[in-house]
Order: structure tokens, then sequence, then C-alpha cells
């Protein structure tokens, strides 16, 4: 499997037995179709403190804080993939989302314990449930991803 921040499920799985020890923030791709949704999915999966982010702004910064979470390794668990963004009319709003995710999970990565005071380092990875529209968008950004079996 590669060194990545995304990977493939192959299949439905149990993501709680396979990442042991891991929180794990589930969004179900069908409920959020549009990026209003997966703000809200996102918000209640990852028990964000405040209310849903109002923006990618605010969802990015959500995302590099994560302090309210104890769990060193996280988990953003998106089944239904095929659906996830599909009603969102802008690709450009659903590449950023992919590339808030991927330079959240890039920062959480490099992030010196010491660099951020307060901050508590965390290993983040975002699984999609497997689907073409997913492997396209993640191949067409250039972003590697891993198959998880």
């Amino acid at each position: 499997m590669k060194n990545t921040h995304f990977l493939i499920a192959k299949e439905e799985k149990d993501i709680r037995k396979a990442f042991l020890g891991a929180f794990i923030g589930q969004i179900d791709g069908s409920k959020a179709m549009s990026i209003k949704d997966f703000q809200e999915q996102i918000a209640n999966a990852m028990e964000f403190p405040d209310e849903p982010a109002r923006n990618l702004e605010e969802l990015d910064a959500m995302l590099n804080d994560l302090q309210w979470i104890k769990e060193q390794k996280v988990i953003i668990y998106i089944n239904h993939s095929s659906d996830w963004l599909s009603k969102e009319k802008s690709e450009e709003k659903i590449l950023s989302v992919i590339d808030i995710l991927d330079a959240t999970a890039e920062d959480w990565k490099w992030m010196d314990d010491e660099e951020e005071e307060g901050l508590v380092k965390k290993e983040l990875q975002i699984v999609f449930q497997d689907s073409p529209r997913i492997k396209n968008l993640l191949e067409e950004q250039e972003i590697p991803f891993g198959i998880f079996d």
C-alpha cells in the first residue's frame, strides 16, 4: 500500500475493525451530495465543537485543529462515494474540498510536536468507498491513493 493520505476501500468494510484505536468520522456520501450537505455531515462525523463550517476556509481551519479528538489517528471515511458531492455544480469546488483534505493530512504529517504550541500531532487519512468517480477525481488531481483490501 502506498504511503498516502487517501485510501480506496474495495468493499464495504468494518472500518472500526480495520483501524482499531482510531477516531473514525463516517460520512454517508448519499447525504453529502452538495458542499453545504458535506459541511454538515463532516461537522457531525468529526464532532466539531462549533457549528458546521459555513465555507471552505472554516472547514480547513477545523480540520487543522482536531484537538477535541483524543485519538492520534483520525480517519474520515466516506461511503457511497459515487454520490459524494455529485450534485455540486462546480467541479472547482469539489476539487477544492479534495485539495483541503490532502493539504490538511499533509500538514498533520509534517507537523513538529513543538512547532504548534498546544497542538497534539494527528495522523489523518481519508478513506473512500470504491467508485470510478472518486478514482478519476484523485487521478485528475494527481493525488496518489492506496487500495485498501
